[in-house]
């Protein structure tokens, strides 16, 4: 009688704490989830983040903050998700810096794009603008640029917070056959800043961080870096289509959490992503602002990533930028 009660017991007790773990399980999330940027607040990568952070905080229950951790071309937030714990609460909002561009800059990263993470969603593309100081130059076509730069070689100076930015620059260097040198920063907004102020005289940056400017007349806006015209700049043209034959360039946003990150927890992501992503209303909003609103599957973010990988392996070697 006694075992039979123990038997008993002991059912009820695992069943309990099966029902519990299930619960628990459930319940994601707990508590607040963070959006960690590789980027300074008013780049585009966070201008994206706080977007959905205000969204997917009203379909998971939970508020969403947003974590800027810029520099070093992302290593810094790079490393800090790779080292998170799996669970679902750090959550990194990046571009193709951290996980395709790198690859083909740097010989040896502190993180491994692939290993090191799992996939939740693609979020968006961008095109790059080229623009430049009204004040300190005077052209207002990209030929018009180009034979600016000829006649003062080694005087004009570009500015990069982003690897995107950086190989932008670069890429226009070599197909163009100027001289113009680089100006490193901790992120596109403090370079546009710059820009603006006169120290430097032009960038070729994400739509985000540079057309806001344009528009107000603080900035003169030439080109944009697409293969077409984008809707999110109709009456610029293209780069190529001014003449710089071969130059296409566009920068992407995406969604990763830690290696070993539960299934579950990235279905719950995924679609919270992938509802905001499709609400005219975000998509409205998000051009707006200078970006093209894309949603996928973790597997298709893993094959579009494998793909752009190998294509800024190209873009770097066309560009004559040193992989260090």
């Amino acid at each position: 009688m006694k075992i039979k009660n123990f038997k008993s017991k002991f059912v009820l007790s695992l069943a309990g704490f099966t029902l519990a773990a299930g619960n628990a399980m459930a319940a994601y999330p707990e508590h607040p989830i963070t959006f960690v940027v590789p980027f300074g607040a008013g780049s585009g990568t966070d201008k994206l983040a706080r977007v959905l952070a205000e969204e997917v905080s009203k379909q998971v229950g939970q508020t969403v903050v947003v974590e800027n951790k810029g520099g070093a071309s992302g290593f810094i937030a790079a490393q800090d998700i790779a080292r998170a714990k799996p669970d679902g609460y750090r959550i990194f909002v990046t571009s193709n810096t951290t996980h395709a561009s790198n690859s083909a800059l740097f010989k040896k990263l502190p993180y491994d794009p692939v290993n090191d993470f799992a996939p939740i969603s693609k979020l968006g593309n961008i095109p790059l603008v080229l623009v430049v100081n009204p004040n300190s130059i005077p052209s207002k076509t990209v030929p018009e640029f180009i034979e600016h730069l000829k006649q003062n070689p080694d005087k004009v100076f570009f500015g990069s917070g982003s690897t995107s930015a950086r190989i932008g620059g670069e890429l226009f260097k070599i197909l163009t056959d100027t001289k113009i040198s680089n100006v490193d920063y901790k992120s596109n907004p403090q370079a546009v800043v710059d820009t603006v102020g006169g120290q430097i005289q032009m960038m070729i940056a994400d739509a985000a961080t540079t057309l806001p400017l344009a528009r107000d007349g603080k900035l003169r806006a030439l080109a944009v870096s697409t293969s077409k015209r984008t809707d999110i700049a109709p009456d610029l043209p293209t780069l190529a289509e001014t003449g710089v034959q071969g130059y296409e360039m566009v920068a992407w946003f995406a969604s990763y959490a830690p290696a070993g990150t539960p299934d579950d927890i990235i279905k719950t992501l995924n679609q919270a992503f992938v509802k905001t992503l499709n609400d005219p209303k975000i998509v409205k909003n998000l051009q707006i602002q200078g970006i093209e609103a894309e949603a996928s599957t973790p597997e298709e973010l893993a094959q579009f990533q494998k793909a752009e990988t190998e294509k800024w392996v190209d873009i770097v070697a066309k560009a004559g930028v040193e992989v260090r």
